[in-house]
């Protein structure tokens, strides 16, 4: 680390702890750099400060933070890194940016598929990828994955960027459980099932369906509940109201899922006050604030989910693990080149 970037470390050190020194383990405070919303993280670090008089210390971003850890190195103010995306978190392992989290929540309360074997990171929420198909041009109830590969589908489906992480994610998990040829197969069908070139999020597939250019749309479940809570922007409520979402392979190998989750810095200046706040995250309060307030599926497989994501019907998660998953993505990216699939239907 240069000299500069070891002042500007100390520097933000500073800001984030309140103080004008780099002397960071004050027993009271935890610092948490936050992937995720301020509307989603504020009011469950806000109980947690309320229950147990830690402060939170917050810096949200949208991206680079991850860069930022690995650039603050020893410096880094850093205690809790809260991210969305496996890729993240298996990344943040592997750069070193982590320490094995020790509260016995961690096994207590989660699945061994849903954290890290050496205690790197948790999850504490799951997003499942599924199909948002139209109510009114498909009777299907039950799909699988093979089954939108087939030329029944043909000119019917549509979807994001196949290089955007979540459809990265989906196609590692196609890889993990089918090999890559097979999964290349799959995709090549895929991609010339497509009504277009991809484009766009996962919010513009569902509008999509309303305009009847697509009958089927692959998407993440939560933003089914935030377009249809969506008072800011209601024509979100008429996108939402004309699909109903089917979970892909629900009676076979199950749906992939995504996690969001987090980890704790490798030079975090307050480990303790961080274990604390990751118990509390995969507590049954924290778990349920976080399901009710985002539609995501609580890690802690004993909290229910929010009463509207349980309308969708029953989650039944892929087989292949979390971890296993991550480590096809680079394997997938490549598919998504060699096939260009971002250029859509090539017959």
């Amino acid at each position: 680390m240069t000299k500069t970037m070891r002042m500007s470390a100390a520097l933000f050190a500073a800001l984030i702890a309140g103080t004008a020194v780099p002397a960071f383990a004050q027993s009271g405070e935890v610092n948490v750099y936050s992937y995720r919303e301020p509307g989603l993280i504020q009011p469950l670090l806000d109980t947690f400060s309320a229950e147990t008089g830690i402060k939170a210390n917050v810096l949200y971003a949208g991206d680079g933070l991850l860069e930022r850890v690995a650039a603050e190195g020893e410096l880094s103010p850093v205690d809790v890194v809260l991210t969305v995306d496996i890729g993240n978190l298996v990344g943040a392992k592997e750069q070193g940016l982590t320490q094995p989290i020790t509260t016995p929540a961690l096994t207590e309360r989660l699945a061994p598929e849903f954290h890290d074997a050496d205690g790197n990171w948790a999850a504490l929420s799951l997003r499942a990828r599924v199909f948002y198909v139209s109510k009114d041009r498909v009777p299907e109830t039950a799909l699988t994955y093979e089954d939108i590969a087939k030329p029944e589908w043909k000119g019917r489906l549509c979807t994001r960027p196949g290089d955007h992480a979540y459809n990265i994610g989906l196609i590692a998990n196609r890889i993990a459980a089918w090999g890559v040829d097979k999964t290349r197969t799959w995709l090549t069908a895929v991609r010339d099932n497509l009504a277009s070139a991809p484009t766009g999020n996962d919010r513009g597939q569902v509008k999509a369906i309303l305009e009847g250019s697509c009958d089927l749309a692959i998407a993440n479940t939560y933003y089914m509940g935030l377009m249809l809570n969506n008072d800011a922007e209601p024509e979100q409520k008429e996108w939402a109201a004309s699909a109903r979402i089917v979970y892909p392979d629900a009676n076979g190998d199950g749906t992939q899922v995504n996690a969001a989750g987090a980890f704790i810095g490798k030079y975090a200046p307050n480990p303790e006050n961080a274990n604390k706040l990751i118990e509390f995250l995969l507590s049954d309060e924290a778990q349920q604030l976080y399901a009710d307030a985002n539609y995501e599926y609580p890690a802690v497989t004993s909290v229910k989910p929010a009463e509207l994501t349980q309308s969708w019907g029953e989650l039944k998660p892929s087989k292949v693990s979390l971890t296993e998953t991550a480590g096809f993505r680079d394997e997938a990216a490549a598919l998504v080149d060699e096939l260009k699939f971002n250029e859509g239907p090539q017959n």
